[in-house]
């Protein structure tokens, strides 16, 4: 039974919550056991702890699958490790704790999602336009927006639109061009014309399909996919070489590091720049991943390595931009060799590479805010779009979604398979599941801009204060107690489809709740 994720937790204490009555009769055990949802809500609304539990699952309230944990929560002595107190599940209602799944997937978890599309979007901008730690002067930075994209595989069913009218690309009602008009398309060697005069709608699940899947590369696809994030690496590698070359080029001198090692001193000469990167990945249609990667260049400190100082002078966002653009169309390898192919396949940036200057003012080619959200919402992105969607695949369940005869990306999961056969190429059978990429969705360089623990920890915080107060402690003092967690997982899931409902409900009249109030606060701003 599909469970609506909108958030329902109706809370005692919270604002904007659904109210609750003083329970009058118990209801039979078996409402609970029933699979009529009315019986089974029933059964939960009547009982005396439902304010208690509505309060006490308001954290994972939104979310579809919260994992459910068990077991103590000790108060320790920071100085002496002397337990202070301990509280244990087995007195909190349902004798467990609910933790949101934290899911970054948008078709697993909309809610979870939504709030991992947040910090990312605070991850991206942060390093952009400064905050959450980053010095504001960042958004004087050289910046560059580039995507990379992969090769040719094969022609496939695409939409383009040569001149946007529209005022929302989400919404675009615009007329595209046709697929693949062509009046002299050949016949491929398998019966099939490769030509297609359809102009398809965006929601034309003809998109990404090869117009022949047997003259299709799927080998070569999976081997891309699984090779991008190498070809990633070296492109910073070809980046750094260029932008260091053109330093030396026009005067601007190498920054001298001195290191003491086993007692002897070494100096060498660095680069007397940095640059810092951030980057998402997106699955196309085809099931090709491509990047969309924000570059900034920033000064660099022998004496001080973590700071994020201004570039040197004579450095500026088109020789960046310069250097991206060279490196994508020179950057290359070839993979080892593999019984289905001794000579390897080659890896190489696709030809639509386009690179785009980053401002903080509207003028510019993108803003910050735009970039950031870009990047933000393809990181809640996997291999949906496609159409396919599986978890990691064994040799009981690889039968239902690899068929050598079958759909495109049914082909593609046949050739994560069988190509990873031989020990040394064992990774595509690991991530055949995401047809061959094995990377992550969004990644940065380490001083590009705050992580994901830092905005995390300042959450857990700030709900543990309205939880229970702040801590009152000196100036710079350490806190003096500590809070441990002996837990561990007994479960996942709500116990009911009742009770997602009911925490759904609650938990979306909360948000909307604090959504109106948002705007009540814009308008007395203005």
């Amino acid at each position: 039974m599909t469970v609506s994720t909108l958030t329902v937790v109706p809370e005692t204490h919270v604002s904007g919550t659904a109210p609750c009555a003083e329970p009058t009769t118990m209801a039979p055990p078996w409402y609970v056991r029933s699979t009529d949802v009315r019986l089974q809500a029933i059964a939960r609304a009547v009982r005396d702890d439902y304010p208690d539990w509505l309060d006490h699952v308001r954290s994972a309230a939104a979310c579809v699958r919260p994992v459910r944990l068990a077991g103590a929560i000790a108060t320790v002595e920071a100085d002496t490790g002397r337990i202070l107190s301990t509280v244990s599940t087995a007195t909190m209602p349902d004798g467990v704790i609910y933790k949101a799944c934290g899911n970054r997937r948008e078709t697993v978890c909309p809610a979870c999602s939504q709030r991992y599309k947040g910090d990312a979007y605070q991850v991206v901008r942060s390093g952009l336009i400064g905050g959450k730690g980053v010095p504001e002067q960042v958004a004087t930075h050289p910046a560059v927006f580039p995507t990379f994209t992969a090769p040719s595989f094969g022609p496939v069913h695409t939409r383009h639109i040569k001149r946007h009218t529209c005022g929302r690309r989400a919404s675009c009602d615009c007329r595209p061009e046709p697929c693949h008009p062509r009046r002299d398309a050949a016949w491929c060697e398998h019966g099939r014309r490769l030509v297609c005069f359809a102009r398809h709608a965006d929601s034309d699940r003809a998109l990404g399909t090869p117009l022949c899947l047997d003259c299709y590369d799927h080998d070569a696809q999976v081997v891309w996919n699984l090779q991008a994030g190498e070809l990633w690496r070296r492109t910073t590698i070809a980046i750094n070489r260029y932008m260091r070359r053109l330093a030396r080029e026009r005067g601007i001198p190498d920054v001298q590091v001195v290191t003491v090692r086993d007692g002897k001193v070494r100096v060498r000469s660095v680069a007397p720049f940095r640059l810092s990167f951030g980057k998402a990945a997106e699955m196309q249609r085809r099931a090709a991943v491509h990047f969309h990667a924000i570059i900034r260049l920033d000064g660099f400190d022998p004496d001080d390595r973590d700071a994020i100082l201004p570039p040197p002078a004579g450095l500026d966002a088109g020789d960046l931009k310069a250097a991206v653009d060279h490196a994508a169309g020179t950057v290359g390898f070839t993979t080892g060799d593999h019984p289905a192919r001794p000579e390897g396949w080659p890896i190489a940036w696709g030809p639509q590479t386009l690179t785009k200057l980053i401002t903080v003012a509207a003028d510019g080619e993108v803003t910050d805010g735009m970039v950031a959200a870009y990047l933000a919402k393809y990181a809640t992105k996997s291999t949906e779009i496609t159409g396919h969607a599986s978890s990691r695949l064994n040799d009981d369940t690889i039968g239902v979604y690899a068929d050598p005869d079958g759909t495109h990306t049914e082909r593609l999961v046949e050739a994560c398979w069988i190509l990873g056969r031989p020990s040394d190429w064992r990774r595509l059978r690991r991530w055949a599941h995401m047809l061959g990429f094995g990377g992550h969705f969004l990644t940065k360089s380490r001083r590009y801009s705050v992580t994901f623990t830092v905005l995390r920890a300042e959450r857990a915080t700030w709900q543990r204060v309205q939880n229970s107060g702040p801590e009152v402690t000196e100036p710079g003092e350490e806190p003096t107690t500590l809070v441990v967690n002996f837990l561990q997982f007994v479960g996942a899931g709500w116990h009911t489809t009742a009770d997602a409902l009911m925490a759904n409900t609650s938990a979306a009249l909360a948000r909307e709740h604090q959504q109106l109030a948002r705007t009540d606060l814009v308008a007395l701003a203005a």
